[in-house]
């Protein structure tokens, strides 16, 4: 493709009657190491010859030739033609697998054949680039535009638009795209979880059937399978082949890996509709969400790429991420200015610079069964002033003010849902069952829609309200709309982003976090609506360590809030060491949950250092490249950021389990540049005890300066660790 800004359109003149088609046979995107090569056949939509490793240019007639060969041979005792799964796989090529499109207009019109009627390809500036391509169903009445972008991170971004052409209603029950992947991703990597305790990796064979990923909670899911990928059998952070997709949707969605008989392997997303959901009028179309496809040499290339698209975006936070207080866990629905008050002094000593208020707050939220939906300050705890004390106490004490609000959803017991109970999600007859006590808030009542936003804007504006943390703690079940009788998720889902967009444009300079039960809603187009996600409500650094590693398969660190709790976990009730539970929190957006009015003078001493030390590698962390690995049969994890110019690295040790011998071996250091030499020490706070042999490695007394090479390949020792401690450990480049 050329390097320019041009673009090419070609226009087939007719649908039938044998006409060439007037664009070329294949395009190719490249960008980052990756290739993806489409045929682009003149009698059905485009399909993928190769996505994978970028082998380099080729010229038209190895292209030529290339698409020519690309069919197996007809060897399934099946059609007699060559049966191609397309972008949109189609039942009338001969695919019997999982169709891309699924709907029909009043039982006709089930089963489709687009022709391609325009094809547009967009060059990238100098790599990338884009394709769409316009095709029709005449006896459907139907036409679908297929969207497909090579990013600048490697990254391939798809979404169609489906458009009723016809007189008569069609209900949609289905539109995914699907990209194939070779015949050598031997297994299948996802992720499940539950509240507090998301991102669990599972790997299983990619047998043949489908391995059907679906979430029906109405937002993202704590279970979600968040990244869905086909890899070779050596899969791991750093080695081995993935294909993978992630569905960048807040609703319900699917993801599904598929192995024919007939030897396809396909990876297919899209939305999950419920019954009836869509049903486009005349005129109408439907839009998919974004679909997110990564190839990568290992899961850290993936996850690399991910990074890299979210951090180039305008959107993306550029200050330093400022370090947190949340008070939660420090006085739950115990609101008391005077005890606030000390909080706060707490974290003005220990360098906190955004103090968050959360649940509790506003109408007659004693405890979480009122008042949810009434946006307005509680007069019996916050009246006469006293919100406004606090909120000056705390700005005057240097820090931001945030606030938490939960606007998707209402209490039954509460003024909102009194006065407008047309405005829950249900179905006829029937309230949801309750869930935390709550109902759904149906935002796409523009009078509902309306009353939130007044509510919030009001009170961002009135007080200097700086951050939100935008809580969503409930499934839609039986989330039907009252003012249209059909199922509610889809539209309900763009109501929220809408809502977001129009609280951040009229109040600029607001930062948004996403919190769902904690973890439950992450995906990259919530955070293309905000500014940050609640990874867990699970702050116990053990668990963390896991949450915190697979998050970042998605995300990059300074978009995931990561707390130091109390010493005793609130959600497992395990203890752990203070320098460990702020080591874990160091690798995300760094913050506190924990009643520092009872922590001891050594614990603040402690903490201080700590958060000093987080203000110091904040912008190594936050713009690093991560890195992660899984050492001695999984006891002994790593993981770290690597500064772009690779001119100095940060990584944490962590021993999750005793080995069965001991001590360990070497431990390498990924990332570094292997022709220039790197000085080695210890990290963090208190990072150099008293020397042990039987404890500490002989670096540890000053350090050693060694070549990129040597630590990419032979490594260092690292101490004698405890189950459940880590070490830091500083590298940066001498020459």
């Amino acid at each position: 493709m050329k390097g320019d800004d041009a673009v090419t359109t070609h226009v087939l003149p007719e649908i039938e009657g044998g006409v060439g088609a007037p664009w070329p046979p294949t395009v190719t995107l490249r960008a980052a190491g990756v290739a993806l090569l489409l045929g682009l056949p003149d009698d059905a939509m485009p399909f993928v010859i190769h996505w994978g490793k970028d082998v380099g240019a080729h010229d038209a007639d190895s292209l030529r030739e290339l698409s020519a060969h690309a069919q197996p041979p007809l060897a399934t005792n099946g059609v007699d033609v060559p049966v191609v799964a397309s972008l949109l796989p189609e039942n009338a090529a001969g695919w019997t697998g999982t169709p891309g499109l699924a709907g029909h207009r009043a039982g006709h019109g089930w089963s489709t054949r687009f022709r391609p009627t325009t094809v547009e390809v967009i060059p990238g500036s100098p790599q990338g680039g884009s394709v769409r391509a316009r095709g029709v169903d005449l006896d459907a009445d139907l036409t679908i535009a297929v969207l497909i972008e090579m990013l600048p991170s490697g990254l391939v971004r798809l979404s169609s638009e489906l458009t009723n052409d016809g007189g008569e209603p069609y209900t949609l029950d289905s539109l995914m795209l699907a990209l194939p992947v070779p015949t050598r991703a031997d297994v299948v990597f996802d992720m499940a979880g539950r509240w507090a305790k998301e991102k669990v990796p599972q790997q299983r064979a990619f047998t043949v059937g489908a391995h059907v990923r679906e979430g029906r909670h109405g937002r993202t899911g704590a279970d979600a399978a968040t990244f869905l990928a086909a890899g070779t059998p050596d899969l791991d952070f750093g080695q081995g082949e993935a294909w993978g997709l992630h569905v960048a949707f807040s609703g319900n969605h699917r993801a599904i890996a598929e192995r024919a008989f007939s030897g396809e392997r396909l990876l297919l997303g899209g939305e999950l509709l419920l019954p009836g959901e869509i049903q486009l009028a005349p005129g109408e179309a439907y839009t998919t969400p974004m679909l997110f496809a990564a190839y990568g040499a290992g899961l850290d290339d993936v996850a690399a790429r991910f990074h890299t698209y979210l951090r180039s975006r305008p959107s993306h936070p550029r200050s330093a991420r400022p370090v947190v207080m949340n008070v939660w866990e420090a006085v739950y629905f115990d609101h008391d200015l005077p005890r606030l008050l000390q909080l706060a002094d707490a974290a003005e000593r220990v360098g906190v610079e955004r103090f968050v208020l959360d649940d509790g707050w506003f109408g007659s939220r004693r405890d979480d069964t009122s008042g949810l939906g009434d946006w307005v300050i509680a007069q019996d705890v916050w009246g006469g002033g006293r919100f406004r004390a606090l909120v000056d106490g705390v700005k005057q004490r240097g820090m931001q003010f945030g606030l938490w609000f939960e606007p998707e959803m209402v209490n039954v017991a509460s003024d909102l849902a009194t006065a407008h109970p047309e405005w829950l999600l249900q179905v006829p007859g029937r309230l949801p069952v309750d869930f935390r006590h709550q109902q759904v808030l149906d935002l796409t009542h523009p009078e509902a829609f309306a009353h939130v936003f007044q509510q919030i804007v009001t009170l961002v504006r009135e007080y200097g309200i700086d951050y939100i943390k935008w809580d969503h703690n409930r499934d839609l079940i039986d989330a039907g709309s009252t003012r249209t009788g059909r199922a509610g998720v889809h539209a309900q889902t763009y109501a929220t982003y809408r809502l977001l967009d129009a609280i951040r444009d009229a109040c600029p300079g607001l930062e948004i976090e996403s919190c769902s039960s904690g973890g439950a809603r992450i995906d990259l187009e919530i955070l293309d609506h905000t500014d940050r996600v609640w990874a867990s409500d699970c702050i116990d650094a053990r668990e963390r360590q896991q949450i915190q590693r697979w998050t970042a398969q998605l995300l990059p660190p300074e978009l995931v809030g990561s707390h130091v709790g109390a010493d005793r976990a609130h959600t497992t009730r395990r203890r752990l060491d203070l320098d460990f539970r702020a080591a874990t929190a160091l690798f995300g957006h760094f913050g506190i949950e924990w009643d520092l009015t009872t922590a001891t003078a050594e614990d603040l001493r402690t903490l201080t250092a700590w958060v000093a030390y987080y203000k110091d590698v904040r912008g190594l962390i936050h713009t690093g490249t991560t890195v992660r690995r899984a050492l001695e049969g999984g006891d002994l994890w790593l993981h770290g950021a690597v500064s772009p110019e690779r001119d100095r690295a940060l990584y944490e040790v962590v021993l999750r389990e005793r080995h069965v011998t001991w001590p360990l071996g070497r431990v390498r250091l990924p990332g570094l540049h292997p022709d220039r030499e790197y000085r080695v020490t210890v990290g963090g706070p208190g990072a150099l005890p008293a020397y042990d042999p039987r404890v500490h490695p002989s670096w540890y007394r000053g350090g050693t300066v060694l070549t990129g090479a040597v630590l990419n390949e032979i490594g260092v020792h690292v101490p004698a660790l405890d189950p459940d401690t880590s070490v830091l450990i500083d590298v940066e480049v001498v020459r």
